[in-house]
């Protein structure tokens, strides 16, 4: 372990969600390891983004290839982020250390959906004293007590003998703690959800997440555009209002959730989006993405179907006197029929004007991907290490 009384913590990350997460929180980390860590420690921090962290989905590789360059990273504690989902004999992996070398790394989906950046930043303290306090359990009881001892002021740190607290829903998805036998190398300390079904279940929200949904919405603009002009057409012929008029609520929904999982289907098979089998990618993994791209996208078009029935709503408000409406349907009318034209036409118009539009940027529906992350970052760190290779050659 480290002895001078300046350590640092440098904090590789893939490139995209990690590294967002991890500039909101740079700024409070030197403090809190100094409050938690050690107070007698000036603590230094560094951030550094690498596409390895993110284009790889085997966590030996990741820490094989920081052990390789392991001199450069000399006297420091070198926390890896990756947003990608990491496995040991089919159970999720949250992290692992390697106390001789002070080199970890955190899968961030395993951590869940929410609140991410208090999770992250509770996870890399925890990491850090497992590097320099150790990972025995008279390490881990000084650890304890010192937790313990700062419990009044808040922050989301657990003891010794898991990452994350049992409370809310964590209790149903408990963290086991591992110390590796003697055979595997590398490792001192483990990190994992023992029940594969309820590892699955907590990291599925947390690849979603990662995904950042909301990021995707600037693509529907024009998606919506094409929409809205199609149903404000439509939104003049009386048919719709007496449908509107004559449909119950159910019958509603269903029609809701139909014009949702046609756009996204659209979507999937317009981009391409779908991990088919290839060698690289095992079927649990394979299976894990798919689910999470078509949760990413659902999200993203009930995003967009909700705006587009705001914006037919204030249309309907503006185009149809009460009085007009009364006399094309039989049924008693009030304003609430108002709400119900809006919402049929906002369907009607997803599954008519919207399908078959091209979104705004390609890119940013394929980078909600994980297959296309990996192959992305792939080819950027392939461009990276021939460029070093090149520049040692012309030395």
């Amino acid at each position: 372990m480290l002895t001078s009384s300046n350590k640092k913590i440098k904090i590789i990350t893939a490139p995209g969600f990690a590294d967002d997460v991890i500039d909101e929180m740079k700024s409070d980390l030197p403090s809190l390891l100094e409050y938690y860590v050690d107070e007698t420690v000036n603590w230094e921090f560094e951030h550094e983004t690498d596409p390895l962290t993110g284009s790889t989905e085997n966590a030996r590789e990741i820490l094989e290839s920081i052990l390789e360059n392991a001199q450069e990273y000399d006297n420091v504690f070198l926390i890896c982020l990756t947003d990608l989902p990491l496995f040991h004999n089919s159970n999720v992996v949250l992290a692992e250390a390697y106390e001789k070398k002070n080199i970890a790394l955190l899968s961030l989906p395993a951590l869940g959906s929410t609140p991410m950046v208090k999770r992250i930043r509770a996870s890399i303290i925890q990491l850090v004293n497992e590097m320099y306090r150790g990972v025995t359990d008279e390490d881990q009881q000084k650890l304890t007590d010192k937790i313990e001892e700062a419990a009044k002021d808040g922050l989301r740190i657990v003891n010794g003998y898991i990452l994350v607290s049992k409370k809310g829903l964590e209790r149903f998805s408990p963290v086991r703690r591992e110390t590796p036998l003697n055979g595997e190398k590398n490792i001192d300390v483990r990190f994992t959800i023992p029940s594969r079904y309820l590892g699955g279940l907590r990291i599925l929200p947390g690849m979603v997440r990662a995904n950042r949904p909301c990021r995707m919405f600037p693509s529907f603009i024009k998606v919506m555009v094409v929409a809205f002009t199609t149903g404000t057409y439509a939104l003049i012929f009386p048919t719709s209002w007496m449908l509107a008029s004559a449909y119950d609520t159910w019958r509603m929904i269903i029609l809701s959730v139909v014009s949702i999982i046609a756009m996204v289907t659209w979507i999937i098979v317009a981009h391409k989006l779908w991990e088919s089998p290839r060698i690289e990618t095992n079927n649990l993994k394979r299976m894990l993405y798919n689910i999470t791209t078509v949760c990413t996208l659902v999200i993203s078009v009930t995003l967009f179907y909700l705006n587009l029935y705001l914006l037919f709503l204030i249309a309907v408000f503006l185009f149809i006197p009460i009085g007009m409406l009364e006399s094309q349907v039989s049924s008693h009318v009030n304003y609430s029929n108002y709400f119900y034209i809006a919402w049929i036409i906002t369907s009607f118009a997803t599954i008519i004007g919207a399908l078959g539009s091209a979104l705004e940027s390609e890119e940013t529906i394929l980078s909600a991907t994980y297959g296309y992350r990996q192959k992305q970052r792939y080819e950027q760190l392939k461009r990276k290490e021939k460029e070093t290779t090149n520049f040692e050659i012309r030395s």
